[in-house]
């Protein structure tokens, strides 16, 4: 069975809480790949609005999700608008309400943009704080607090965030990075479905 239209809005059959995300997501600083989606009973037409925080356009960082990224309902992606001066005595937001003398945006604190890699799971209630990279393969836990980088296939969790352990030994993830096969054609993709589901490296390496 090939796999289905990245661009369908409900892809599960019988089931309007999944969207993939380039069928509803239309904002200039947020990049979405092919087969991502989000997960929310609500309805995840909102995901913009509920799950992407503080993201404004005068800061003018991106939030860039790869290809087949799964997140579940309530994942909070917090951009770096949420910051606040920390230069001066007061760490009131001044600026935003238009008073003279406050210290402007573009001198506040911030860490840049937000990176989601490929094949990337976030769960239910999860919190990726600003400027923070997800590598690829990575597994995020429900309610985990992200602060700081995560490697590629490492299993997050906790308050704050932690790598708990690694989902494949160091030479297979250095492999599943070179292989990428997130990037193939969705048709090669459909035919080597065994070998990715089932990860058989070796099978892998012959479809390469």
């Amino acid at each position: 069975m090939p796999l289905p239209d990245p661009l369908t809005r409900h892809p599960v059959p019988g089931w309007k809480g999944t969207a993939f995300l380039k069928a509803i997501v239309d904002h200039p600083l947020i990049e979405v790949g092919d087969y991502s989606y989000y997960d929310d009973s609500r309805g995840p037409e909102h995901f913009v609005a509920r799950c992407v925080r503080y993201h404004f356009e005068d800061v003018g960082d991106r939030l860039v999700i790869g290809r087949f990224v799964a997140i579940a309902q309530g994942a909070q992606f917090v951009m770096n608008g949420a910051n606040h001066p920390t230069g001066g005595f007061s760490t009131y937001p001044f600026a935003l309400f238009g008073v003279e003398g406050a210290a402007p945006r573009a001198e506040w604190p911030g860490r840049g943009d937000m990176t989601i890699g490929n094949d990337v799971w976030i769960g239910r209630e999860a919190v990726i704080m600003p400027g923070v990279t997800i590598g690829d393969g990575a597994i995020i836990g429900t309610r985990a607090q992200v602060v700081k980088d995560v490697p590629p296939y490492a299993v997050v969790a906790g308050n704050p965030g932690r790598a708990m352990r690694m989902r494949f030994p160091a030479d297979v993830v250095t492999e599943l990075l070179a292989i990428r096969w997130w990037d193939w054609e969705a048709d090669k993709i459909a035919r080597n479905l065994a070998a990715i589901a089932g990860a058989d490296i070796d099978a892998l390496r012959r479809a390469v």
